[in-house]
């Protein structure tokens, strides 16, 4: 089941460190299936407030999504971004082929009181 790692960024300074770490971050991810899904594109904010950028970095699993932030080449690169960029970022489950919401709809209903 695919797993994905989201990023909610805030605006930042232009600095050389952000820029080599745009530069590097493919390399680390690539070997462990992952891709850019989303990144340096526009969003439209539909409910809330969503100051700054997504990014989102789809990989083949959690194991894969875990072994990226894990391993020792993206560790080195990590503070590159992290002492210059402030955010939020989350590793997350997708949902498998053909996943149908009324399922879980059922489940809370079974929890529900009787009337």
């Amino acid at each position: 089941m695919p797993a994905y790692v989201i990023a909610h960024l805030r605006e930042a300074a232009p600095h050389a460190e952000i820029a080599a770490y745009m530069e590097r971050i493919t390399a680390t991810f690539e070997p462990h299936g992952g891709r850019f899904l989303v990144h340096a594109t526009q969003h439209e904010v539909l409910e809330g407030g969503w100051p700054g950028h997504v990014v989102m970095i789809g990989f083949p699993g959690l194991a894969e999504a875990r072994a990226w932030w894990d391993s020792p080449a993206y560790r080195e690169i990590a503070p590159l971004r992290s002492r210059h960029i402030e955010g939020d970022i989350i590793l997350v489950d997708g949902v498998p082929e053909g996943y149908d919401p009324a399922g879980t709809a059922r489940a809370i209903r079974a929890e529900l009181p009787e009337d």
